[in-house]
């Protein structure tokens, strides 16, 4: 209300002084229009400029007189909006006032309401102890509770552990079961993964623990390599004395056979030489001729393991040596046709072959050449045809050897083990596995495996 009372008297001074310069410059008006009329008599000779002077004044007075009446109106009815505005903000300023005194009367009630005597609060504060008190009970049987949960825990983890070291010595132990010369990297890597698996379930691998594996695993490693030697140089050793023995017994069998033969025959001779009586007869004749064919005989006997047609017709791959895709066909009539293959494999090449097919028939030079044919455009050497490498895939040479041969068991895949083996090893793993072999090789009267 102050603030409107204010405003009006404001309005009311704006007012009265607009008010009194209007009334002021009115009576300066007519002191003027008294002063013209007293000189009108005057320049009554320059009435006509007097008179335009005055159509002039009047006009100007006409025009001062409208604006001031203009601006006058035109004040008023601001002054009316300034109040009638004026008069909205106290009435919403007074409905604003009533809400928020509304409120606050709303709020003592409340407060009124939440009032509290000191009985209540003592009741209020008994009930709290017991609430306390059986709240201290909770706590006490909680850590109780804890306790034994902790003592649970550590039996369960107490297991879990045992499991784990179960599961990490079967699978260290089924992994040496896999070592063998020629997978030590795979090998490794296997221990490596198995140790995270362990880490990834929560059973903690310690470090001195994965590197303690690592040592035995290299350890296992030299072991497999010294038994490797030893078991390839008894082998070899074997071999040969098999092969050995089986041709000393066939050459001794056939020349026993012929030597009988020929004993037969020189006694005939001499007995038919005695009865002709050293005369030259023609059973004499047939007899000569008879024990030279018997020498002769002899001879192909010696030399009959060698002529043979019956071996082992073998299909080979060296994807290190030679990539995909390309097979090496030959025969063999060696009665170890392994041997054969191991000496392909030898230091000419930077890996061994890895046998497809292993056929033994009675005629192997036959199908060796019927494979040829069939392959023969397919020939990575077109000049020289002693070079028996083919471009071609192993169901295709199937088809040929069954459609000359019969029904033969193959392997689809090549093994390939040293040349993945030596792609995927690691430097670290590739220097261990170098030195363990040079050292091996370094003792004395250790074997040297050409084929590790």
């Amino acid at each position: 209300m102050e603030y409107i009372v204010v405003f009006l008297g404001g309005a009311a001074a704006s007012a009265s002084a607009l008010i009194i310069w209007y009334f002021s410059y009115l009576a300066i008006l007519k002191g003027q229009k008294q002063l013209l009329k007293n000189g009108y008599e005057r320049l009554k000779s320059d009435a006509f400029k007097l008179k335009q002077q005055a159509t002039e004044i009047a006009n100007r007075q006409n025009k001062v007189e409208e604006d001031i009446a203009y601006k006058l109106l035109s004040q008023e009815k601001e002054l009316e909006s300034r109040r009638q505005k004026a008069e909205e903000v106290i009435s919403a300023q007074t409905k604003d006032f009533e809400l928020k005194r509304q409120q606050i009367n709303k709020e003592i009630a409340q407060l009124e309401a939440k009032k509290v005597s000191y009985n209540d609060m003592l009741l209020e504060n008994n009930r709290l102890k017991k609430d306390l008190f059986n709240l201290s009970v909770q706590i006490r049987k909680m850590e109780r509770d804890h306790a034994s949960i902790i003592q649970h825990q550590e039996e369960i983890n107490q297991k879990a552990n045992q499991l784990g070291n179960k599961y990490l010595e079967d699978h260290v132990s089924w992994i040496g079961k896999q070592l063998t010369a020629n997978n030590f990297g795979s090998c490794k890597q296997k221990l490596l993964n198995m140790i995270a698996d362990c880490r990834g379930i929560g059973f903690d691998v310690q470090e001195e623990k994965e590197q303690a594996l690592i040592e035995d695993l290299k350890k296992d490693f030299e072991k497999t390599v010294r038994d490797e030697f030893n078991r390839q140089e008894q082998a070899r050793i074997k071999a040969q004395i098999r092969e050995e023995e089986k041709l000393a017994r066939e050459i001794e069998k056939q020349i026993q056979e012929s030597e009988r033969e020929q004993a037969a025959i020189k006694a005939a001779l001499e007995k038919a030489l005695i009865e002709a009586k050293e005369e030259h007869t023609a059973e004499v004749d047939r007899l000569e001729a008879k024990l030279k064919e018997a020498e002769e005989k002899l001879e192909r006997a010696k030399s009959r393991a060698q002529l043979t047609k019956a071996g082992n017709v073998y299909v080979l791959s060296n994807i290190g040596s030679f990539g995909e895709g390309v097979f090496k066909i030959g025969m063999t009539r060696r009665l170890e046709p392994m041997d054969r293959v191991k000496e392909l494999g030898d230091a000419s090449v930077p890996f061994p072959f890895d046998v497809h097919m292993m056929i033994s028939c009675d005629d192997a030079p036959t199908l060796e050449n019927a494979i040829h044919r069939e392959l023969h455009k397919q020939r990575l050497n077109k000049v020289n045809f002693r070079k028996e490498y083919f471009h071609a895939d192993i169901e295709s040479i199937r088809k040929i050897v069954e459609s000359n041969h019969g029904e033969v068991s193959y392997v689809a895949k090549p093994e390939a083990l040293q040349y993945y083996e030596s792609i995927n090893i690691k430097d670290e793993d590739y220097e261990f596995v170098e030195h363990t072999v040079e050292s091996l090789r370094e003792e004395e009267g250790a074997p040297i495996i050409d084929d590790l």
